[in-house]
């Protein structure tokens, strides 16, 4: 646990650990001691994150334990097949795109990964996708059409690289494109924010028929970081940019920007993965049920006129 709101967790959470090794070595003795502390670990856990504040929920998006896309396509699909390369210049490892089943239902997934190590995490580049990742992520949503794939996608990103190797390759466009495509694909699509999502970077997977947002991730048009800098010049002032910026999934779920806020275990998801994917899956088959019944013809309008209605007010 490294985020500083999470210390008075730690103590605890380190004398259950030692319990369980002793547990599984044989000492049974230690075992109501180690019920009663993982109750009242639960318990502090889910009061402390339903307190947070947008800068924590920032951090808690962050935290180097929180599932990652890759680990919620493995729970929640069986037979995955991950499609590599754009056709044009090469493969990104910042976007995984596939075809699996959930169930019985085959289904294309294209997912922002930011992985988990620090080899990981050079090698998906942090999940800033370059153009060749949304190009990937463009043949894939053409190929869920063609083939009639429901369409899920996983937001997991700061942003799309800045780098100026990305922008020699039309970084812009490429974004552009895949906003384009996925909104209009005529097969429903779900996307979820299930950390943090960044800028057009995030946009360019979650123009689809239902958002769906796990309670402690954040979406925003810039990092609070940023937003910090160009409003006060002062890194300082992230938590009122955090604030301003209306990013938690609460804010966004009453601004219209999002549809659905999955619940998290324990009251953060990294605490408790696997029940978190559980949670998630149960969505994902509700939310497919209702889309799978509505004509595509429909289904695209609904789309086109939930996005262009967004940021539009009436005095």
């Amino acid at each position: 646990m490294t985020s500083g709101f999470e210390k008075e967790l730690t103590e605890l959470h380190e004398r259950i650990e030692h319990l369980s090794r002793l547990y599984s070595f044989g000492e049974k003795s230690h075992e109501p001691e180690l019920r009663k502390l993982q109750r009242e670990f639960k318990k502090k856990s889910s009061e402390l994150y339903k307190r947070l504040d947008p800068w924590d929920k920032v951090q808690t998006a962050r935290h180097p334990q929180r599932p990652r896309a890759k680990d919620y396509i493995d729970y929640i699909t069986s037979r995955f097949l991950e499609l590599h390369g754009d056709r044009v210049f090469g493969d990104d490892k910042a976007i995984i795109a596939g075809i699996g089943f959930m169930d019985s239902l085959p289904i294309a997934i294209i997912a922002q990964e930011k992985g988990k190590t620090t080899k990981e995490k050079l090698e998906r580049n942090f999940g800033m996708p370059h153009p060749e990742g949304y190009r990937k992520a463009i043949r894939v949503a053409r190929l869920a059409e063609r083939w009639s794939l429901p369409l899920i996608t996983f937001v997991d990103t700061p942003g799309a690289y800045p780098g100026i190797g990305a922008e020699e390759r039309g970084q812009a466009q490429a974004i552009a494109e895949c906003i384009i495509t996925i909104a209009n694909i005529k097969v429903p699509s779900i996307s979820v924010i299930i950390g943090e999502g960044g800028s057009g970077g995030a946009l360019a997977l979650a123009v689809t028929d239902r958002v769906l947002m796990f309670e402690n991730a954040v979406y925003s048009v810039i990092s609070p970081e940023g937003c910090a800098a160009i409003l006060w010049k002062d890194q300082n002032k992230v938590r009122e940019a955090s604030r301003a910026l209306k990013l938690t999934s609460k804010d966004l779920k009453k601004l219209g920007v999002i549809d659905c806020i999955v619940p998290e275990p324990w009251g953060a998801s990294h605490l408790n993965a696997r029940a978190s994917a559980r949670i998630l899956k149960y969505f994902l088959r509700k939310t497919l049920r209702e889309l799978l019944e509505v004509n595509r013809e429909e289904l695209l309008f609904k789309r086109r006129e939930k996005f262009t209605k967004m940021g539009v007010f009436l005095g």
